[in-house]
């Protein structure tokens, strides 16, 4: 299926992968990534906010003839600029990145290989991490090992860089100090 239907805010949108949606507004932040209710679709999909915006001014004039009632109010909607990312599409990129990283590793072939293995996948660390989202993280840290949320924390630290996932590792690995 290339569309999903989601809810936003109370309302339902039918959406497309790289499609960009005047919303009512958000509470994520611009440039933040959120998954919806998924009402129908395969897969997750993710909405990038791209910036908060005001609607048009609506203009509003009350009148009653022969009483010299008049009365003018304006009102403009708090809107968000989202873009929407189907699950499908997601798992796609980084396919197209993994073909474009052989060319270098063609041009010192034996060298670059056996370091490049520990940089794409920490030892230790979960099974699919690297396409997990922070969401994700944040849930399964609570039941990971130590040794697999130090591999997380180190693959975090050194790649990915996301706060949220950062901040979840490290709060899990504080929480299992206190339990030790």
């Amino acid at each position: 299926m290339d569309y999903a239907i989601i809810r936003l805010g109370g309302k339902q949108y039918r959406v497309r992968e790289g499609e960009t949606l005047v919303v009512d507004r958000v509470k994520a932040d611009e440039g933040k990534t959120f998954s919806p209710d998924v009402l129908l679709g395969d897969g997750a999909v993710t909405v990038k906010v791209l910036a908060h915006e005001r609607g048009p001014k609506i203009r509003i004039g009350k009148y009653r003839r022969r009483t010299g009632y008049k009365r003018h109010n304006g009102f403009r909607a708090a809107t968000s600029r989202i873009e929407i990312s189907l699950g499908g599409a997601k798992k796609a990129a980084p396919k197209k990145a993994a073909a474009e990283a052989p060319a270098p590793r063609a041009e010192a072939a034996p060298q670059a290989q056996k370091p490049a293995a520990p940089e794409d996948h920490v030892k230790g660390m979960p099974s699919g991490y690297e396409e997990m989202t922070v969401a994700q993280i944040s849930e399964g840290a609570k039941t990971w090992n130590r040794p697999m949320l130090e591999a997380a924390l180190e693959y975090e630290q050194a790649h990915a860089a996301r706060k949220g996932a950062l901040a979840a590792l490290q709060s899990a690995s504080k929480s299992k100090e206190g339990d030790a």
